[in-house]
């Protein structure tokens, strides 16, 4: 019994330890979304520079035949029967001088490239807030018992390279095999608990490195109490 009221304080203290963690990274996120605000709005003024630059280039390029034109010497006084043709299109608005026709094409796909940077950063936290609630949902149907296992074969392998049935029976003081038993219950609750054989004979436990890099045992014991 003190042997699981120890390997319950050490789950809370790792547990203290990543809260302190989290608060760090939180505040280094905030930090960060400050800088690409910034940074943001450095980028937009360069936009803003270069079109401005643009229109000037376009507004120098000429637009009808290079060779130059020759003119009848004798100008009519009577009123021409025609009326002259519309002037080819530059590229530029003429009545809002010389401010090139693509500057709110060039605004549009800002906005769609930042509409598009937000919705796949709310997809990454969507997919992170599903992953979390995956994990909740698989250790809420685990009995206490179980998670003591789980968690007595996270803490070891941390400890040590090598865990298997009977160093886990030895920690918690129950038979080897009360503990392949509870073993082969996480494993087809989904809990992913890894075996590995070696030498084509011992068995050696471990948990999955995706698991403690997505969720740490301090978040998994905090999902699992929430």
């Amino acid at each position: 019994m003190d042997q699981i009221k120890d390997a319950f304080q050490k789950v809370k203290q790792d547990m203290d330890s990543m809260n302190k963690e989290i608060n760090l990274l939180k505040k280094f996120l905030s930090e960060n979304t400050e800088n690409l605000s910034e940074i943001g709005k450095t980028i937009q003024e360069i936009q803003l520079n270069l079109s401005k630059i643009n229109s000037k280039e376009l507004i120098n390029i000429p637009t009808d035949n290079p060779q130059k034109p020759t003119y009848p010497t004798h100008i009519p006084t009577d009123n021409p029967p025609f009326k002259a043709l519309k002037g080819q299109n530059m590229g530029i608005s003429t009545g809002n001088e010389g401010v090139p026709t693509d500057r709110q094409t060039d605004r549009q796909t800002d906005q769609q490239t930042e509409k598009t940077y937000f919705g796949d950063a709310i997809e990454i936290l969507n997919s992170l807030d599903n992953i979390k609630k995956e994990i909740r949902n698989k250790f809420k149907r685990i009995t206490d018992q179980e998670f003591l296992v789980f968690s007595t074969i996270y803490q070891m392998a941390e400890e040590s390279s090598y865990v298997d049935y009977k160093s886990i029976s030895q920690k918690l003081n129950l038979t080897e095999s009360s503990i392949r038993d509870y073993v082969g219950k996480l494993i087809k609750k989904g809990i992913p608990v890894e075996k590995t054989k070696i030498n084509n004979k011992l068995i050696q436990l471990s948990i999955s490195e995706k698991l403690k890099k997505i969720a740490p045992l301090p978040v998994i014991f905090q999902l699992r109490e929430l």
